[in-house]
Formats: C-alpha cells, sequence, structure tokens
C-alpha cells in the first residue's frame, strides 16, 4: 500500500492520498482544492491513477477539490448519501465498500459532527486505519452546533461504532491545530477529554457549554461545497 498524509496550512485540513501498489489505483480523502496541484504531481511522482476522491462530510472551514479532481483526472467524486450536492458522480452509505484496487475501505456513517458525516476504516499492510474526519478529533472532537449537528448522535458515532474497533487501530482525523498527525484508538480512549464522560447526556452537556465562533469561511465554504467546489459569482 501505498499512503501519503498531506495538510493544508491554511485550513489545518489532512488530506490522505491511499494507493493499492499492484494495480496503481488510487483514493484521496478530503482533498482541499488549493492544493490540487501538488495532488495531481504526486500522483505522476508515484505513478498512481486517482479513481476515487471523496469528502467525509461537507466541509465548512475549506473548499473541496472534488470538482477540480473530477475535471482534471476523470476520477469518481463521492459524498454521503445525506450531502445536499448533486454534483458528485456517487454517493456511499454506511457499511458500503469502496475498492481501490485490491484495498478495501469500509465506509461508516458517523453523525453528529454533521448529519452527512462518514469515516472510512481501513485494513492497512501493518495495522488497521480509521479515516475519522470531524468526528473524532487527536484529544478531541468535532462541533456539533451546526450543520444538522447533534451531540448525541456523535455521542453513539463515537462510543457505538469507531471505538468498538481494535485498541491498535490508527486514527487519522480531518484536521489537526496542534500538529499532531495521528493517534491509536486506546491512545483516545485513555486521554481524550471529550470521551471521559458517564454518558450520553454528560457528552451532550460538555458540547452545549463550547461556545465556539462560527467558521470563518463557513458562507462561502458550505454552498461551495454543495457544489463540490465551484464558487458561484
Amino acid at each position: 500500500m501505498i499512503f501519503r498524509q498531506l495538510f493544508d496550512a491554511v485550513s489545518c485540513t489532512y488530506s490522505y492520498l491511499i494507493g493499492d501498489k499492484k494495480t496503481g489505483q488510487a483514493a484521496l480523502i478530503d482533498p482541499v482544492i488549493g492544493k490540487t496541484d501538488d495532488y495531481l504531481m504526486l500522483l505522476e511522482q508515484l505513478q498512481l491513477k486517482l479513481v476515487v476522491a471523496m469528502d467525509t462530510h461537507t466541509h465548512a472551514d475549506h473548499i473541496t477539490a472534488l470538482g477540480a479532481l473530477h475535471e482534471k483526472t476523470g476520477c469518481n467524486t463521492m459524498l454521503g448519501e445525506q450531502a445536499v450536492a448533486s454534483c458528485v458522480t456517487g454517493n456511499f452509505s454506511h457499511g458500503d465498500i469502496i475498492d481501490v484496487g485490491e484495498l478495501h475501505i469500509k465506509v461508516l456513517h458517523t453523525p453528529g459532527h454533521t448529519n452527512d458525516s462518514y469515516s472510512f476504516y481501513l485494513l492497512g499492510d501493518k495495522q488497521p486505519m480509521l479515516f475519522t474526519g470531524d468526528t473524532l478529533l487527536i484529544r478531541g472532537t468535532g462541533r456539533t452546533d451546526f450543520q444538522n449537528g447533534d451531540a448525541g448522535q456523535q455521542y453513539h458515532s463515537l462510543f457505538d461504532v469507531l471505538l468498538t474497533y481494535p485498541d491498535h487501530t490508527l486514527v487519522f482525523p480531518g484536521h489537526d491545530y496542534k500538529g499532531w498527525t495521528v493517534s491509536t484508538l486506546a491512545e483516545e480512549r485513555a486521554y481524550n477529554p471529550r470521551l471521559q464522560v458517564a454518558d450520553e447526556q454528560a457528552y451532550v452537556e460538555l458540547m452545549g457549554n463550547l461556545h465556539l465562533p462560527q467558521p470563518d469561511l463557513m458562507d462561502v465554504a458550505v454552498p461551495a461545497n454543495q457544489a463540490c467546489g465551484i464558487i458561484s459569482s
């Protein structure tokens, strides 16, 4: 397997390139439009063909590269079935398997940050990998106060879905603001302060008391991402 973790410093977004060495097929998770040329260059250098680009959810803090990558490479583009985006070539739902050559990515519906939030589970060469978007962050979780967010749903996404996977599973989040790149489910279970709650009600109360400011690009990013990154004039 070929794997690269890529970073957009403007939005502190992680994007992930997953490639199958045998077939040369590749997937991109959460690509950022300003990094499109970098992705294309890397694909060429690694001799990979992009077959699918997909977002974990409709982002509010950056603009997706789904549309640009489809235009440049002809790849499929995908979002969850709850997303309001008719521009994608396909939608996924909970339990789907996305094949990238001989690699198989399991789709997990993990709502709470948004209603269309998903995570992806990949059984890697040495240990399993979870791409958690904004649902589970390193020592944190995604906010739940806009875009049909729901703290109760996120509690169940965390405890009834993500944390049921093996402790040694690597956690690759959609963002990090402190420079941390990877964790494990065991680490997050032990040290993530938002997971140290007694029950769903305690989690809902915790998230309800965050009082976070609205993302700077939200009014631009959300409608643009519903159009796969095309900003209307």
